[in-house]
């Protein structure tokens, strides 16, 4: 297949999807280039892995994203993208990208931002050897936990059983806090207690009417404006012209409000009885409406 098609399939998968991808791409690269090159299997690991102490952390601020980016090993990788898979599907088929990179992205740094914290301010943590952490597990465990807050009552199959949410994610986070103190992991666990708790803030904040996470997509597509030239704007406008756009913004708002009525109707349905209780109707206009977000 050429670069094109390539890069046609990468266009059409959803935006968990694509983060799986360019997981699966890291890893293969980190572990081929050390091998092939006969250099230690961790060379690349220590510029984007985030450090422990915060005089490491300031001269690699970059290491605060791009450790989540990073695996230990397969198996590491495997359930770390198994789990966003799955909590991706039922994350996008109620929000959009946008929403998705907002809560995996705020819970990979409050995971980073937790471990650090906590390696700096427990003396008992200190006992423990790891000069970093890297891993995706903080960003998936806040997708997760995201979902298990915002549809609690929401069924999902487990193996031969069917489990609500808050169930999952009352294990997942118990899980993480029993491990602390006895597994090899501590930081590790510790970054996803972060992501959970960002998750369910963020949940919670949503179901309020607040999205906690708008600040930071208007610093993302800040960014993103810093790569793009600025549009020539053509010296002249007619007073004709202004208005038209200006009633058609008002219309283009009207219908804006009422499809994100219809959406928040159908949200509350979702919390209040599960999503099985919508219409076929219902399921259809709520995915729509997540890839147009």
């Amino acid at each position: 297949m050429n670069t094109g098609g390539l890069r046609y399939k990468f266009t059409t998968l959803s935006i968990a999807e694509k983060l799986i991808t360019i997981n699966v791409v890291v890893f293969i690269i980190n572990a081929l280039i050390p091998f092939l090159l006969g250099l230690s299997k961790n060379i690349i690991d220590k510029w984007f892995e985030l450090p422990k102490d915060f005089f490491d952390f300031i001269v690699q601020p970059w290491s605060l994203v791009t450790y989540s980016f990073f695996h230990g090993g397969f198996m590491h990788l495997f359930w770390n993208m198994l789990l966003l898979y799955f909590s991706g599907r039922i994350f996008l088929n109620l929000f959009g990208d946008r929403k998705f990179i907002n809560v995996y992205f705020l819970g990979v740094i409050a995971g980073g931002l937790l471990f650090m914290f906590s390696y700096n301010v427990f003396p008992g943590l200190l006992n423990i050897a790891t000069s970093g952490i890297i891993g995706a597990s903080a960003g998936v465990t806040a997708i997760l936990i995201f979902i298990c807050t915002y549809i609690p009552n929401q069924e999902v199959r487990v193996v031969f059983f069917n489990i609500k949410l808050w169930y999952l994610g009352a294990f997942v986070v118990l899980s993480d806090l029993i491990q602390i103190p006895y597994g090899s992991n501590a930081g590790g666990h510790i970054a996803h207690l972060g992501g959970a708790l960002l998750g369910y803030m963020y949940a919670r904040q949503l179901t309020n009417g607040r999205d906690i996470g708008e600040g930071f997509s208007n610093f993302i597509d800040g960014i993103i404006n810093l790569f793009k030239g600025k549009e020539k704007k053509g010296p002249l406008k007619t007073v004709y012209k202004r208005q038209a756009k200006s009633n058609t913004k008002r219309s283009v708002n009207y219908e804006k409000e009422s499809h994100q009525r219809k959406i928040d109707a159908i949200l509350d349905k979702i919390s209040k009885s599960g999503y099985e209780s919508l219409s076929k109707t219902e399921k259809d206009f709520l995915f729509k409406a997540g890839k147009e977000d």
